[in-house]
């Protein structure tokens, strides 16, 4: 391995380092109740350093959910490319897939409601929200593609498509913030699941 390899190397074990110190300070004290210093002391690196990295907090909890959005999106291709599945099965695991993605790695979607309901896009860098507009693109637009398929099959009533992934989209982020506000009072209750079994 070579100079300019290793040096490549040792950058990215890095920034899995600070994203996984991050990823834990967040989840227990939430955007607003973390600093850079915490997550810093968490890695067992200087302040200055994740500056290195990152353009801000903003951009380091962006950060944390592109690669889990990317596996999202690559399951939705896989299920609307998916032949044998009725447009209720498809909706079906959409809804599945995301309920997963929120089950495995909470945080994911919590970066996305910051970031719609704090208006906080402006803060991102350049490169950082082209990634994410581009993903979360590509996922609403593949829900839109199945229910396109639901109303070219007649299967559903003849509406935009977009508007019903829409749609869709908002009652899954609703249940979620809904029950994440319900969770203290009862945390036995999950209906983001829908009694599908997952």
């Amino acid at each position: 391995m070579g100079i300019v390899e290793r040096k490549q190397r040792e950058r990215n074990l890095r920034k899995t380092q600070i994203l996984d110190a991050a990823k834990k300070i967040f989840l227990a004290k939430g955007f607003s109740g973390t600093t850079i210093e915490e997550i810093a002391r968490a890695a067992e690196i200087s302040s200055g350093t994740i500056y290195l990295y990152f353009k801000n907090k903003d951009d380091l909890y962006a950060s944390l959910n592109l690669k889990t959005l990317d596996s999202l999106n690559r399951r939705l291709g896989k299920t609307i490319a998916n032949t044998q599945l009725t447009i209720e099965e498809k909706l079906d695991r959409a809804w599945k897939s995301l309920y997963k993605v929120f089950r495995s790695d909470p945080i994911a979607l919590r970066v996305v409601f910051h970031f719609q309901l704090e208006d906080s896009l402006q803060l991102l860098s350049p490169p950082m929200l082209s990634s994410l507009n581009k993903v979360s693109k590509s996922i609403i637009n593949r829900i839109a593609l199945i229910f396109q398929g639901g109303i070219d099959e007649g299967r559903f009533l003849e509406r935009n498509a977009m508007a019903m992934a829409d749609v869709f989209m908002s009652l899954f982020i609703g249940l979620v913030l809904w029950e994440d506000a319900k969770r203290r009072l009862d945390p036995r209750k999950d209906y983001r699941h829908l009694n599908s079994g997952v």
